[in-house]
């Protein structure tokens, strides 16, 4: 089966109608098409992967992960690419082996770090650092649900230096920012 864009958003609309919860996939989606190009990679397969992890998320929370897998898996999607998703929640206790996976766990918190950070900006993306972006870091009041130390194992595991991590998320969701501007929608 052909993977694309189309056909994941649709499918991801099938379960998913929260905003936040789509804005969060969307996010995650830019993320994974920029780890793509960092790895050369299919940015449309990374993206789609990055769009529909969280499928099961707002109908399944207690069983994340493994639903997920199941949906995507009956319909039709690719073994390892479904697995990437399955990986994404240690509770799941898949290994994640791959560049996808990894990325995918790396880039599924620290995305909605990224976006936090720029919605209390008052020019949002415009001139955010990974410098500014650590410094929120520090802030353990600021995005609390966000796990720090997830966020460093992550890092870690793809062996990129979270500032670099951070630099490439940056400029991934800046740059699909204004691709998603033009057709009326936003991360932020």
């Amino acid at each position: 089966m052909e993977i694309t864009r189309e056909k994941a958003l649709s499918d991801l609309s099938e379960y998913v109608d929260s905003d936040s919860l789509m804005k969060h996939s969307l996010a995650v989606e830019a993320s994974m098409m920029k780890m793509a190009e960092v790895f050369n990679e299919d940015e449309n397969l990374w993206g789609c992967c990055g769009l529909l992890h969280d499928i099961d998320f707002q109908k399944y929370p207690d069983r994340h992960g493994e639903v997920g897998y199941n949906i995507l898996t009956d319909k039709g999607y690719d073994i390892e690419f479904c697995k990437a998703i399955k990986s994404h929640c240690d509770l799941t206790n898949v290994n994640r082996i791959t560049n996808m996976s990894k990325s995918l766990y790396a880039v599924d918190q620290l995305s909605s770090f990224i976006v936090a950070c720029a919605l209390v900006r008052p020019e949002k993306f415009v001139g955010i650092t990974s410098k500014s972006v650590k410094k929120k870091l520090k802030d353990k009041a600021f995005a609390r649900a966000v796990d720090r130390d997830e966020l460093q194992k992550a890092a870690d595991e793809l062996s990129i230096d979270i500032t670099i991590l951070i630099d490439y998320l940056i400029d991934g969701l800046i740059k699909r920012e204004k691709y998603l501007n033009d057709l009326g929608l936003s991360l932020l």
